[in-house]
Formats: structure tokens, C-alpha cells, sequence
């Protein structure tokens, strides 16, 4: 792999968002609006909720609107990624399709776009985490700012599937809203998780190890060593599932 190349394929994926202004406002607009719309609307009442990945009795009682924000930061990184990912994975594939005959491998294409998400989910994750403490300070920042990399890392995975997988980008932007939204912005709550039937469901989601990282972290003392692992691993399953469909779907990439 010539890295010159990937350097040079990653500087055009660059520009190419950056001349997409609407989306770059998006990327700070959205998490912006919902650290708000939380403080405004959230109570400061002392709540009670399950730190699930340490054991099932363990229990921390935090204010709402501080769990609130943690939350909707878990929330606005995932749906974020995802959206950008999927258009990563989908933008250009004629213009891919000429670069290879042109000299590029496939891989460095590949590579080059990776760390473009990769660059993109380090900058939303720092973002939110930082703007979180405009609200409160989490017990231990920078592990709770670590959650929020892996909620992207994972759902940035989950978007390159999603685009890889189908043709059209209206089905793609339905599948990524569904599961995020379902996921990342509900099921995730520990709050709801606390009352929940059927929890393993909740645990099987993508976003369950990056929020267990994050919350966890961030109201107590406790080792997040098992969620981050389980977050990196998840994370890199979805990876590896989705390029083998983004070359399967790619067959002018072959050879």
C-alpha cells in the first residue's frame, strides 16, 4: 500500500465534505441544539439508574439533567457518524471506479476513507464532550469522552454497512434513522434499561458497550476496561462485515 496515495485520496475526501457546508454545520449544529433543548426542559431532581455492565445491582443516584446530557451526547454522535459514514461509503463510486484504472488499488481507496471517518469521529466526539462541560464535569472526563469515540467508532461502522448494503441512499438513511433512534436515542437510557423486560436485546445493540463507557465513567468509580474492549470489538466486526460487502458490491474494484 503506497501511503502517498492514501494521502492524496484522503485530501480529496476532505474537500469534498468540506464543500458540503450544510453537513459541516450539521456536525456541531445538532449536538448544540440538544445539550439546549436538554438543560432547558431537563429537572435537576436526583435520580436513580443501573450501571448494567458493572453488575445488576449496582445502582447510582445522579441528577436527571446530568444523565440526560450524557445520553443525548451518546445520542447526537451516533446518529452522526453514522450519516457520514454511509455517505462516505456511497459518494463517488464512478469517480472511484477511474481512479483505480488510473493506478489506485482499491485498498488505498478504502484506507483513505477510513481516515477520513476516523478524523470526522474524533472531531464530533471531541466536540460533544467538550460542550458537556458547559453543563456539568463527569466524574472522569476523559474515559467519558472515550464512550463517545466508541459510540461513533461503532455506529460509524454501522453507517459504512448500511452503505455498502444498498443501492438506493433512501434506504440507507431509513435503516441508519431506525436503529439509531431506536438504539442510541431510547433503548440505551438507563434510565429505561433499569425497568426494562428483556434486557439482552438492549445489550446485543451497538450502542450498549460505548454508553455503558461513558456513563459509567461518568457518575462513578468503576473500570470500563470490559465495555471499551467490547466497543473496539463490535465496532471492528461491523468494519470487516462491511467492506466485505462494499467489495462483493464492487466488482470493477477486482483485480
Amino acid at each position: 500500500m503506497r501511503l502517498s496515495y492514501v494521502a492524496t485520496g484522503a485530501l480529496m475526501t476532505v474537500r469534498e465534505l468540506l464543500r458540503n457546508r450544510v453537513v459541516l454545520i450539521m456536525l456541531f449544529v445538532i449536538p448544540s441544539v440538544f445539550y439546549t433543548l436538554v438543560a432547558l426542559t431537563t429537572p435537576d431532581r436526583p435520580i436513580a439508574f443501573k450501571l448494567a455492565s458493572v453488575s445488576e445491582d449496582t445502582f447510582v443516584s445522579v441528577s436527571q439533567k446530568s444523565e440526560s446530557l450524557v445520553f443525548i451526547g451518546l445520542a447526537a454522535v451516533g446518529f452522526l457518524t453514522s450519516f457520514v459514514a454511509m455517505t462516505l461509503i456511497r459518494r463517488d463510486v464512478d469517480v472511484n471506479r477511474r481512479l483505480v484504472v488510473c493506478g489506485y488499488r482499491p485498498s488505498e481507496l478504502v484506507v483513505s476513507k477510513l481516515a477520513v471517518l476516523v478524523g470526522v469521529i474524533l472531531v464530533v466526539a471531541l466536540f460533544v464532550s467538550t460542550a458537556l462541560l458547559v453543563f456539568f464535569r463527569p466524574d472522569h472526563f476523559a474515559l467519558t469522552a472515550v464512550g463517545l469515540i466508541l459510540v461513533g467508532w461503532v455506529y460509524g461502522a454501522y453507517g459504512l454497512l448500511v452503505g455498502a448494503l444498498f443501492r438506493r441512499e433512501l434506504e440507507a438513511v431509513l435503516f441508519i434513522a431506525l436503529l439509531a433512534n431506536i438504539d442510541a436515542g431510547w433503548l440505551q437510557n438507563p434510565i429505561y434499561y433499569a425497568d426494562a423486560q428483556n434486557t439482552e436485546i438492549i445489550r446485543a445493540l451497538p450502542a450498549y458497550f460505548p454508553s455503558q463507557v461513558s456513563m459509567v465513567a461518568a457518575f462513578s468509580d468503576h473500570p470500563v476496561t470490559i465495555p471499551v474492549l467490547a466497543s473496539i470489538g463490535y465496532g471492528l466486526s461491523l468494519l470487516v462485515l462491511a467492506l466485505i460487502v462494499h467489495r462483493w458490491r464492487m466488482p470493477a474494484f477486482r483485480g
